[in-house]
């Protein structure tokens, strides 16, 4: 944290009285995912996104932005959050690269004013200190019985790289914002078992991997969201680092708030 500034006179503010607080307030995160964006939908999702932003310092969107992965869904987000001054930061889903245009999705929602992790970190500095974002889509690969290996057809081989580059970015980019105050990691697939709870175990392989758990129990940042699992449960934990599933039809509502404090455990949902 950043040493206690000085007073107007060059000395150091009173101490705190008993009782008295002096940290800083908390920094609201106000999170979703599987938005599904349409045209139907637009008015909708824009009062949704305008109401919110009035309670949040930083909103996050856990991928799936759009219904049928189109360019035209993603900008009904990107309309929505052009007028708000609060930032917004997304990963991309599998909706998002399912007709191949996530390219032009990304650059839709970056000209919406949202930035777009893909692989990647970034520093937001607020008034509460800076706030170190980690964001990537996450991949298949399954938890504990279910798990694929790197063996077999060249297909199979190919997902688990796949997991493993996004591994590997979580990692760097947990290392990059190693210093921020608040860190925060943002997925689509889920890295833990415990919020696929309420899907059919058949499937769990292709909604996430416990592979992607490995860098956040390393880095122990202070909330980890993710979406994709409709039908799952919305907490869970890797170690002592809250894990949630933001996906707005376990949420049942189009946002849930988080505080994050100046120390780092633990995370608060607060509604």
């Amino acid at each position: 944290m950043a040493s206690e500034p000085s007073g107007p006179n060059g000395d150091r503010p009173r101490s705190a009285q008993p009782g008295q607080d002096l940290s800083p307030p908390p920094v609201r995160i106000a999170a979703t995912g599987d938005v599904h964006c349409t045209q139907r939908e637009r008015a909708r999702i824009a009062k949704a996104f305008e109401k919110v932003a009035v309670e949040a310092d930083l909103i996050v969107v856990a991928g799936d932005v759009t219904t049928h992965g189109e360019a035209e869904e993603a900008e009904v987000l990107a309309d929505a959050c052009r007028p708000l001054e609060v930032p917004v930061i997304a990963v991309l889903g599998n909706h998002d690269w399912h007709a191949g245009r996530q390219q032009e999705i990304a650059a839709a929602l970056a000209a919406g004013g949202i930035e777009v992790l893909d692989r990647s970190s970034t520093t937001r500095p607020l008034d509460q200190g800076a706030v170190g974002v980690v964001g990537t889509k996450g991949f298949i690969g399954g938890f504990p019985g279910s798990h694929l290996t790197d063996f077999g057809e060249p297909t199979l081989r190919q997902a688990y790289a796949e997991t493993s580059a996004e591994v590997e970015a979580l990692d760097a980019g947990l290392r990059a914002v190693a210093n921020c105050p608040y860190r925060l990691v943002v997925l689509h697939y889920s890295p833990v078992a415990a919020t696929l709870e309420g899907e059919p175990p058949g499937i769990w392989t292709f909604l996430g991997s416990d592979r992607l758990a490995a860098p956040i129990l390393e880095h122990e940042p202070d909330l980890v969201v993710h979406g994709h699992a409709h039908a799952g449960t919305f907490e869970g934990r890797i170690g002592e680092v809250p894990v949630y599933n933001v996906s707005v039809p376990v949420m049942e509502r189009d946002f849930w708030v988080f505080e994050l404090t100046a120390q780092r455990h633990p995370t608060t949902p607060i509604h």
